[in-house]
Parts: structure tokens; C-alpha cells; sequence
């Protein structure tokens, strides 16, 4: 039993911070750019409500609820980068990500179920070692958060030297960071599989 949960869990955190999964880093890169270490509750709410929403679309793809067209979730992950890549752009001078939390957390749950449905084939592969699939996809999940917290430091601890040792304004930072991550996704939105 020890040994399915080290399993499922390390899976979970494999998933997130696998070099592969560097859309996941993406979108988690444009949704905590924006705090700092003092923001560690908001950070960590908005990544656990990711996190729901991934575990939500695993659950009820896995139990066969709604089917995935594939070629739409891969364009639709990178068109969730896009869109919080351009929230950043567009109020990273003001105070929109404070205001907007309820809109902000919505949004993230949103986005968390479609980067889910994104990492369905690999998560039925996953589980196919385990007896209960509820307990597999709780472990998973585990691991998931984790795998998105360390992320989510990382960021942290980066904008925190950079804005304090750097001098870098948290505008300029946030927008830098958003507009680079913008230039990462056009590629893949023009090259999806969906139009073609």
C-alpha cells in the first residue's frame, strides 16, 4: 500500500515538474509571477484550486463521465498561458490581482480542469496498477500539488531577488516575465493540431 502511494504520488510530482510538462510551468510561472513571499496564502490557494480542478477533470474522465477531444485540449492548454500571460501584461501596473480574486480564483479552477484533461491518457496509464482509482487519483493529486508548489517557490524566491536585489520594479518584472512566456506560447497556439 506504501509502495502505490510513493508510486502515484511521485508520478504526480513527475508530471508537474518533468521537463516535458513545461506548459504546466508555464501557466504556473504566469498565475504566481505576479506575488511575492507575503502573498504565500493567496499563492497557495490559487495552486490548490488548480490543482481541484486537474483532480476534477482526472476524476470524470477516468470514470468515464466526459470523453476528451485531445486535439482540442492542446490548444486550449497553451491558450490558457496566452490569456494570463496578457492579464499580467495588460494590470501589472495596477491592482487587479487583488481585487479580482474571486474572478482570478474562478478562472484558475477553470484552466486546472482543462490542464487536467490535458494529462488524462497519461494518468489512465498511471493507474492502471492500482486497485482503487479514487485512492490512485487523491495520491496523484498529492503529488501534483507538491510538484506545483515547488514551482510555484521557485518563482517566489526569483521575483523576490530580482525585484529586491535587483531593483527590477514588480511591473517591469511581471511584464518582462508575461511578455517572454507570451513569446513561448504563440508557437505552440500556430502549430496546434486543432486547425488542421
Amino acid at each position: 500500500m506504501i509502495d502505490n502511494f510513493l508510486s502515484n504520488f511521485q508520478d504526480g510530482v513527475y508530471h508537474v515538474l518533468h521537463i516535458n510538462a513545461y506548459d504546466h510551468i508555464l501557466f504556473l510561472i504566469v498565475l504566481t509571477i505576479a506575488y511575492l513571499f507575503k502573498d504565500w496564502k493567496r499563492v497557495l490557494l490559487l495552486v490548490s484550486v488548480f490543482t481541484i480542478g486537474h483532480c476534477i477533470s482526472l476524476a470524470l474522465t477516468s470514470y468515464h463521465i466526459i470523453s476528451v477531444n485531445i486535439k482540442l485540449v492542446e490548444f486550449l492548454i497553451p491558450l490558457t498561458i496566452l490569456v494570463v500571460a496578457l492579464f499580467n501584461v495588460f494590470t501589472s501596473g495596477k491592482k487587479s490581482h487583488g481585487n479580482k480574486v474571486g474572478l482570478l480564483f474562478f478562472a484558475t479552477l477553470f484552466f486546472g480542469l482543462i490542464h487536467g484533461l490535458g494529462f488524462v491518457t497519461t494518468f489512465e496509464n498511471m493507474i492502471t496498477k492500482s486497485e482503487n482509482k479514487f485512492l490512485a487519483l487523491l495520491e496523484i493529486g498529492l503529488g501534483i500539488e507538491v510538484g506545483q508548489l515547488v514551482v510555484a517557490f521557485i518563482v517566489i524566491f526569483l521575483s523576490f531577488l530580482c525585484q529586491t536585489i535587483f531593483r527590477f520594479s514588480k511591473r517591469d518584472w511581471i511584464m518582462v516575465i508575461s511578455a517572454v512566456i507570451v513569446g513561448f506560447v504563440m508557437p505552440m497556439l500556430i502549430h496546434s493540431k486543432f486547425f488542421s
